[in-house]
């Protein structure tokens, strides 16, 4: 694979090359490889294809998670964000001690290593959100509470140039892999200037299903603002917004 350079940049198949554009620019590659039909029958590709069959299932698992959390991520993401969410994919199946290669799942590894993943890497929770937060998740009620004690916005968070108020957003989501399903609930805080005014401690409440079985992640986000002639616009379209997975609960 190489960068194409020059004034005139191609697009398309010339002879044995291919030319397209990705997000590093426009670039070349060589035909070539091995046949498909091989691939899917020799035994030597055998590792290739148990490899192929998990890497499209962390696919599916990702594309999984990031619809259950789409009305959050349409605020808070980059471009980036699916192959990242697959690396931690294919991770935690490497994790599953159950199935054999080529049928280990996202389910039966350690969904642990979710934790503190960021959807947007231009707003990682951590560096924007110094003020303590505490979450009381509950199974057998189905519900997640994010606690968050009494703070000054313009002390405890990390705001880029440009903000004029913020708003918190906590949510929680049970994920069905083997169905394709889920289930999610989040809920916003008041859009609150920031500015050096003390602000109450502040509950945010999520609710799923009682007592569900499913692996359950928690997220954590903050949005920011700018106020225009009396109108809340997020600022620079969400580009900066924080949405981290703080908990995964895996029974």
């Amino acid at each position: 694979m190489a960068k194409q350079k020059g004034i005139v940049k191609l697009k398309g198949t010339i002879g044995d090359y291919t030319f397209y554009k990705s997000e590093d620019g426009f670039m070349a590659r060589q035909k070539g490889g091995i046949e498909k039909n091989r691939i899917l029958n020799d035994p030597v590709f055998k590792r290739t294809r148990e490899n192929g069959m998990e890497f499209g299932r962390a696919g599916k698992s990702g594309q999984l998670i990031r619809k259950a959390e789409r009305v959050l991520l349409r605020q808070a993401s980059d471009n980036r964000v699916t192959s990242r969410l697959v690396k931690v994919l294919m991770a935690i199946i490497k994790t599953d001690p159950l199935n054999k290669r080529g049928s280990r799942t996202v389910q039966d590894g350690d969904m642990a290593l979710l934790k503190d993943f960021d959807f947007n890497l231009k707003g990682k929770l951590n560096t924007v959100f110094f003020n303590g937060y505490s979450l009381v998740f509950d199974r057998a009620a189905g519900s997640l509470d994010v606690e968050i004690s009494e703070f000054i916005p313009n002390e405890t968070i990390d705001a880029p140039r440009g903000t004029t108020h913020i708003q918190i957003v906590g949510g929680i989501c049970a994920l069905d892999f083997t169905n394709k399903s889920f289930e999610e609930d989040h809920t916003f805080s008041a859009i609150i200037p920031w500015d050096t005014t003390l602000q109450a401690p502040i509950t945010l409440s999520s609710t799923i299903s009682p007592a569900s079985t499913l692996p359950v992640i928690q997220v954590v986000g903050v949005n920011f603002f700018q106020e225009v002639n009396g109108e809340m616009y997020p600022l620079r379209n969400g580009a900066f917004n924080a949405l981290t997975i703080i908990e995964v609960d895996q029974l």
